[in-house]
């Protein structure tokens, strides 16, 4: 039996720790611990749900929290970033030269305070933590964050871009950071396609899908019996690029049709009053279940009670897109056949006709149909559900899609080695 040779501690700069809606983040490095990296996380904002998943109760890496803003804790950020430039003097002015040369490009006050937090990183957190390597999760902020401390520190920096941090972006600052670092990981091929045409320094790109925990997600017996009133389940974040008002269009037009279900809707988020609102006007509120933000355990039992999965993702108007949204993968692994859009990444997990229905984005029509379809034909959603399944097994399961990421971080000498 070989023994794993330990390696430099690898610092995570994450947006905000622990997340509900970025168990993907969390399960990453559960899993990377499990392995043997030793992981310490560098959190841009403090939680802000009251509860967690409990996966997370698992991971035992060590958390800082940056200051969030400015106003109120100049004499932290102070007293880090005057270290830093002891520490760092000549690496420290060249960073700040970068800043304000970039502020002066952009006029953007985040980008002071994005030099400040990385003073407060270099200067505070670093010394003495054995980090040897800064990756970053989203390549905006925390991306913008940990490059800049890398900079000072003068250790390795990389990222993953996963959807809105890539696609909102100024595609020149997302050049800077690609071209700054050593590896870019990304979640879909869609991504990556689209990195690659700002690689202009030929970085390494890496696609390695999220995955999820097959374990948790798996087929259990159904909670209620399969017939009418059908169970049709979404779960969402209320924002503009997951297309609710397509699936409420569409479910007003089977509800037109005579068809009985009810809906069964999990999410939160800045567009709520809308979102609601919206299931008011169209006649849909008395049928509709909305849970908020829910836990895994409340999850679960919602997909064991439904006979479809529908979310109707599409652009933003200011580009924001999905990657592969993780509710996708965890309704197949369940067994629930889904029916999601032709967009960004899902067609790489979502084969139509095969795994599941895809229609075009704001295609109320034909989202209608799909549902119906599926609702209607319980051979075909039997078809879906065992297909499903084995299209989540082969390349969704994170205990094997966390082995592609260890490649990728022994390639770059990180992370303990066999």
């Amino acid at each position: 039996m070989t023994e794993k040779t330990p390696a430099g501690v690898l610092g995570m700069v994450l947006k905000g720790y622990p997340r509900i809606s970025e168990t993907f983040i969390s399960n990453e490095i559960r899993l990377l611990e499990r392995l043997g990296f030793s992981i310490r996380i560098i959190s841009m904002r403090a939680p802000r749900e009251k509860f967690r998943h409990a996966s997370v109760d698992e991971i035992t890496a060590p958390v800082d929290y940056l200051p969030s803003e400015i106003s109120g804790n100049w004499g932290r950020i102070l007293r880090a970033n005057w270290r830093a430039l002891r520490l760092h003097s000549r690496r420290y002015r060249s960073a700040l030269a970068k800043t304000l040369a970039r502020f002066a490009r952009t006029r953007r006050l985040a980008t002071i305070r994005h030099f400040l937090q990385a003073g407060v990183v270099a200067g505070e957190m670093l010394p003495g933590s054995g980090v040897t390597h800064l990756h970053a999760h989203f390549a905006h902020s925390p991306a913008s964050v940990a490059s800049l401390a890398a900079r000072i520190a003068n250790i390795g920096f990389s990222f993953t871009g996963h959807a809105k941090d890539i696609w909102t972006q100024r595609p020149e600052s997302l050049q800077e950071k690609i071209d700054q670092a050593a590896f870019v990981v990304t979640c879909t091929g869609h991504n990556r396609d689209y990195l690659a045409s700002l690689n202009n320094t030929g970085r390494p790109l890496h696609t390695v899908y999220h995955g999820i925990d097959l374990d948790l997600f798996s087929p259990r017996p159904k909670q209620r019996d399969p017939g009418v009133p059908h169970r049709i389940l979404t779960i969402a974040r209320f924002a503009p690029k997951k297309g609710l008002p397509t699936v409420f269009r569409a479910l007003k037009r089977l509800a037109d049709d005579g068809v009985s279900f009810d809906y069964c809707l999990i999410g939160d988020g800045e567009e709520r009053e809308r979102i609601l609102s919206e299931l008011q006007t169209l006649g849909l509120a008395e049928r509709t279940q909305w849970l908020g933000t829910q836990a895994h355990d409340e999850v679960l039992r919602q997909f064991e009670r439904a006979d479809v999965f529908a979310l109707g993702c599409e652009i933003a108007r200011n580009g924001d897109r999905d990657g592969i949204p993780n509710v996708l993968a965890e309704s197949m692994a369940m067994g629930v056949p889904v029916v999601a859009t032709r967009v960004s990444g899902i067609p790489e997990l979502v084969v139509d006709g095969e795994t599941g229905l895809l229609v075009e984005p704001g295609d109320v029509k034909a989202m209608a149909e799909a549902i119906r379809t599926i609702l209607e034909d319980r051979s075909l959603a039997e078809r879906f559900s065992q297909a499903g399944r084995a299209r989540v097994t082969e390349i969704f399961d994170a205990s094997r899609c966390i082995l592609d990421l260890v490649e990728v971080y022994r390639a770059n000498g990180l992370g303990p080695s066999e």
